[in-house]
């Protein structure tokens, strides 16, 4: 049996800073700055914990994207979540989004293009969007590790529309990979 091939199941945006956001037919991704439309596009970061500390540090989390197995496994677990309520921009399917090196860059579709810079770190917001639920994105790998589940950031390097049924397309960084930490 062959491994799926590695698809945008869904594409989300939303221009107000709140912790789900809305399904769309497409986003649009602009080069260096996000998703057109959507409250965390920019140059500059735009998440509020982060404006806070420094507005003017580079916005390392211009797309967020998340597979959707992540949802499989919280359906096991009793939780009820479906593409978009966690936050992300892209949800995909078929790729081991968490096991990418930094560096590695996804082409979507036939013209837009991003770069991987880290781990989603999820914070409390999760619990209360379903309680509970923020325990069940985080884990230890065998060595104790903490294993931060809840998708992965991005920033934009080409611009181009995006829609569910896209292919994507992995390209790693030279060797050696760094693993994705938290941005």
């Amino acid at each position: 049996m062959t491994a799926p091939a590695a698809a945008v199941q869904a594409v989300h945006a939303s221009a107000r800073h709140e912790f789900s956001k809305d399904a769309a037919p497409q986003i649009e991704l602009l080069a260096g700055l996000g998703v057109a439309g959507d409250a965390h596009s920019g140059a500059t970061v735009k998440h509020r914990s982060r404006v806070a500390r420094n507005p003017h540090q580079p916005n390392l989390r211009q797309v967020h994207l998340m597979h959707a197995e992540l949802f499989d496994e919280l359906a096991l677990q009793g939780f009820a979540v479906s593409p978009g309520q966690l936050g992300e921009n892209i949800t995909t399917r078929g790729l081991a989004l968490l096991d990418l090196p930094e560096g590695t860059t996804l082409h979507l579709g036939s013209d837009a293009v991003v770069r991987l810079t880290g781990l989603r770190n999820p914070c409390h917001q999760i619990d209360r969007f379903q309680r509970g639920l923020m325990q069940a994105v985080l884990d230890r790998d065998a060595d104790g590790q903490l294993v931060r589940k809840a998708g992965v950031m991005a920033v934009v390097l080409a611009s181009g529309l995006v829609r569910a049924g896209d292919a994507i397309r992995v390209e790693l960084p030279p060797g050696p990979h760094d693993p994705l930490r938290p941005v």
